[in-house]
């Protein structure tokens, strides 16, 4: 006899929580402590630029520079690369806002592609067909720590003349060709904040192998001020967006313990992989032929209602959730958030600009019917917690197919 759904009332799944996330380690306590007791608490700490060293030579570059938020480094950024009013920067539809906030915060206007529905993310193909002569930038997003199409799009930048800036805020440690993702362009950011692999609370980071961006990235962190030059030298219209000693000593520790934490999340991941495949109606999200390492920042799979008698998502997500697997459906088509009903009088360089016009077919789809989010924290149980995860899954999608 078929087990009773525990949003019916039957026995859940499970009962016990998952991994709790952010967590604290010996390492990040010691590095505090060294900190509070002996080191500079911000400007000039040793801290941040061991953090920043550390954190560059982990990813592959040769720079590194923080910040004190994810949102704060993508606009450090895009100034850095030299966008001005009015200029444009394609990104993906599929992301969270702040990659199209700080684009309007740079005075330029985001320019929204459709992806790619087996990876979700940006959709090279769809890049070609939206540049145009104020096209500045190209902001590819690896989406839940799986690698965009990275030589695709950075073909396309160099034919057109336009800069590649990645959005890795999801992506650390991800790997492309075996080598780690955020400086393949002219740069990239990664973001702390208190959900993401590495996370100090909040905080962000820009890596680079190009000297003069980096060190105009400094600038835009620094009050404007100068790499080498004075300290009331100031050339760029710059803000206090440092990090401080404290998330860096935090930041620091786990340099150490990110490789740890990916082993363990890269087994499960695999593991739900090889489950969801199996079962008619769900499918997992792929990844390019290039990559070599997803960061699994987010365990994301698709449901089709066809299935299973056209029981939409939310029932699906309320069935799961009820068994104890804690999912939800994520993201919104970024452009239909209220931030883009624009108002002329504060953003007037999007003027004729009509977002509640914009509809891309992949990223309405995916978002309105089909995906489904399982946090990182979810990846870092045991076998014995995955396998809650797949026999719960079996068990709400057994009963809808069957009834």
């Amino acid at each position: 006899m078929e087990p009773q759904l525990a949003v019916k009332g039957g026995k859940p799944v499970r009962t016990k929580t998952f991994p709790s996330w952010p967590r604290s380690t010996e390492g990040m306590k010691e590095q505090l402590i060294h900190t509070l007791e002996n080191e500079a608490w911000g400007i000039g700490s040793s801290v941040v630029e061991k953090f920043e060293k550390g954190f560059a030579e982990f990813h592959d570059s040769k720079y590194a520079i923080s910040t004190n938020s994810g949102t704060a480094a993508i606009w450090i950024a895009l100034k850095a690369a030299g966008v001005k009013t009015g200029d444009e920067v394609i990104i993906p539809a599929y992301t969270f806002v702040a990659t199209a906030s700080a684009v309007l915060m740079a005075n330029a206007i985001p320019v929204f592609v459709d992806i790619d529905v087996e990876t979700l993310n940006i959709d090279p193909e769809a890049i070609e067909g939206a540049i145009t002569d104020k096209t500045k930038v190209i902001m590819p997003v690896h989406i839940a720590g799986n690698p965009a199409d990275i030589f695709k799009i950075k073909k396309i930048a160099n034919e057109h003349n336009l800069k590649m800036i990645e959005d890795a805020a999801q992506a650390h440690g991800a790997e492309w060709n075996g080598k780690k993702v955020g400086a393949f362009g002219l740069g990239g950011i990664f973001s702390f904040q208190s959900s993401k692999n590495m996370t100090a609370g909040e905080g962000g980071v820009i890596i680079s192998n190009d000297e003069e961006f980096i060190n105009i990235c400094f600038s835009y962190q620094n009050a404007g001020r100068v790499k080498g030059g004075k300290w009331y030298q100031h050339e760029h219209l710059g803000g206090n967006f440092r990090l401080s000693a404290f998330p860096a000593a935090l930041l620091l520790a786990q340099i150490e313990t990110l490789e740890i934490d990916m082993r363990i999340r890269d087994k499960n991941a695999s593991f739900l992989d090889k489950a969801i495949e199996e079962i008619e109606g769900l499918s997992i999200i792929h990844s390019y032929p290039e990559t070599t390492r997803v960061s699994h920042h987010l365990y994301i799979f698709r449901y089709h209602k066809e299935y299973f008698n056209g029981v939409l998502r939310k029932e699906f997500i309320q069935a799961l959730n009820a068994e104890g697997i804690p999912v939800y459906v994520g993201y919104v088509p970024l452009y239909r958030e209220k931030l883009f009903i624009t108002n002329t009088q504060e953003y007037p360089w999007l003027q004729n600009r009509n977002y509640s016009d914009l509809f891309l077919p992949v990223t309405e789809k995916i978002t309105n019917e089909e995906v489904i989010w399982l946090k990182q924290n979810c990846l870092l149980g045991s076998e014995e917690d995955t396998m809650d995860i797949v026999k719960a899954i079996q068990k709400v999608t057994n009963h809808f197919m069957n009834n």
